[in-house]
Parts: structure tokens; sequence; C-alpha cells
């Protein structure tokens, strides 16, 4: 399942430099990975300028070194939250996506994007608005597939109902936040800025009914499963939490692994699938999501890790 895995790009041209960016991208494709994700915004915050683009950036420069590498990776890319020069975001209107859809093409250097995601809700745009002009996007050639991320279900669904009704190109993907423990229902989590990125019963049955693909950004919390030095954010201090890490460190120990790549395996695993955004600063972090990519959790223990709640 390394294929269904997605490198997380968010810091390559940051706080993770050029270098160790294009060692990750190598490392990754060697083993059978394939899909990259970015976004047009990444990381303004991690750099001076106070901008995105750094990580398409650096994802392009790693393609023109070689021109075999476009036809063996998926890129993923995503519009609507860099920050604008009146202090707010830029949104989803059809000008901005046209605009930043062309911009990432350039930044990558490729001439087209296979997944390109709406990033967040805009409330200043008519959702019907995005919907078109993303379905523009297909018809012109530059975008394979697209994806809401940080989307309520209904707006999804407003969305693609939008779609169906004109024959437009649908949103087939929904990219949101989620992991082996939840945090406690209503309860804020520290460092999330989105107020509806988080997968809930409700998304899974909305994704497995339409057949959607899941992907999981953050799915092993800042690394809070393996080092005892980051702890859990207070918003999952609960009972159902305990009684999963026990069990996840009783499966993890029996199965010689690591909690976290249990995790990522469970994820792989789970019904619908979860594809794990997984986001590494190391080859050596790298090859252990690798690993985890190549665990196989049989239905026994994939029945013992859903039990406790």
């Amino acid at each position: 399942m390394i294929s269904e895995l997605v490198l997380g790009a968010m810091y390559f041209g940051t706080r993770t430099d050029a270098n160790t960016s294009f060692a990750l991208l190598d490392r990754f494709v060697e083993a059978g990975g394939r899909t990259i994700d970015t976004a047009n915004c990444y990381a303004f915050w991690a750099d001076e300028s106070g901008a995105g683009g750094q990580s398409e950036a650096v994802i392009g420069e790693w393609l023109r070194a070689d021109a075999g590498r476009r036809e063996r990776v998926e890129i993923s890319t995503k519009v609507g939250v860099e920050p604008d020069p009146h202090g707010g975001v830029e949104g989803l209107s059809p000008d901005v996506v046209r605009r930043e859809s062309a911009r990432s093409l350039e930044r990558l250097g490729v001439d087209t994007v296979d997944l390109y995601w709406a990033h967040a809700p805009d409330p200043g745009t008519p959702v019907a608005e995005t919907a078109e002009v993303m379905d523009e996007l297909v018809r012109n050639g530059v975008v394979r597939r697209l994806g809401a991320s940080n989307f309520p279900t209904w707006l999804v669904e407003r969305a693609r109902c939008h779609a169906a009704g004109r024959a437009l190109t649908p949103f087939t993907a929904l990219q949101l936040s989620t992991s082996y423990v939840e945090q406690r229902p209503g309860a804020p989590v520290e460092g999330k800025d989105h107020r509806f990125g988080w997968v809930t019963e409700e998304t899974r049955h909305y994704v497995a009914a339409h057949d959607l693909e899941l992907w999981a950004y953050s799915p092993l919390l800042q690394g809070a499963f393996d080092r005892p030095d980051r702890a859990f954010p207070e918003a999952y201090d609960h009972p159902g939490t305990t009684r999963r890490l026990a069990v996840l460190q009783d499966v993890a120990g029996r199965l010689g692994v690591r909690p976290g790549q249990v995790v990522l395996s469970w994820l792989l695993h789970s019904s619908p699938v979860v594809r794990p955004i997984i986001g590494v600063s190391s080859v050596e972090q790298l090859d252990e999501a690798i690993a985890a990519g190549e665990l196989a959790l049989d239905l026994e223990l994939m029945a013992e890790l859903d039990a406790p709640r």
C-alpha cells in the first residue's frame, strides 16, 4: 500500500532545505511512492516574505532535473488560503483560481496538475462559481481531478450537485484531518485553524456512499504517538484516548513496530481507506512511514484496534 501514501511537501523550501527535499522526493519515488501533496500557500508562515510558493518551486526544480520524473509522480496542489495584501486570504473566486492555478503550473514547471484542491471554504464566493471555474481548468487540460479540503460535508454536496446538474467535473476527493484518536466533540485543538477540517462518521459515510477518496493530513499529531516530548493536545485528553492508546501500544509491541507506524497502517486498512499525508523532515522518518505502508494488519488486528471508544 505504499502507493496510497502521500508525501506532504508543506515545508519544502522553507524549514526543509532544497537538498533534503530532493533526498526525500528521491527516496519516496524509489520506494514506490507516487503522490506528492503541496499548496500555493506553502509555507508563507515559515518564510520572511510572508508569501507562499516555496514548496511548489522546490518540487518544480526537482522535476526539471530529470524529465522522466513527471511520469512517475502525481502532483496535488491547492488554492484558496494564500494571504492577500489586505490581511485576509485570497479565497476561491474565479479570477483567483485562474490566476493562482497558472502560477502553480509555472512554479511546478508542469502543464497539468493531477489533483487540484479548493483549500478551504470561501464565504465570499458562491460555491457554484468555484465549481464552474475549477471545471473550466479541467476542460482546458491543466487539471485532471478536483478535490475539496477543510470543507463541511454539506458544502461539498452542494458543489457536487451543482456540478452534476450542469455536467461539470465534480469534486472526487476530500482532504481533512484525522488520526487513530479523536478529540472531544466540539473541543478546540490548538494550532488548528480550519473549523470544518475534521473527519467525522458523517464524512466516512459520505465518501463511502459516493466513492470519493479521503486524504488525511496530520495523521500522527506531530509525533505524539512515538515521542514522549510531544504531548497530545488537551482536546484529546479523555477516556477513549486512554483506551485506544493502550491497545495501540499492545499491538505495536506484538508487531515489533512503532505506534505511529500502526496508525498509518490502520488508516490504509480502514474502510473507507484513508490516504495519510506524511510530513517528514528526514529520510529516516520517511523510511519509517514507508515501512508502515508495507505493514499488513489482518481483520483480527483491525477489529482489535477499532474496538475501544
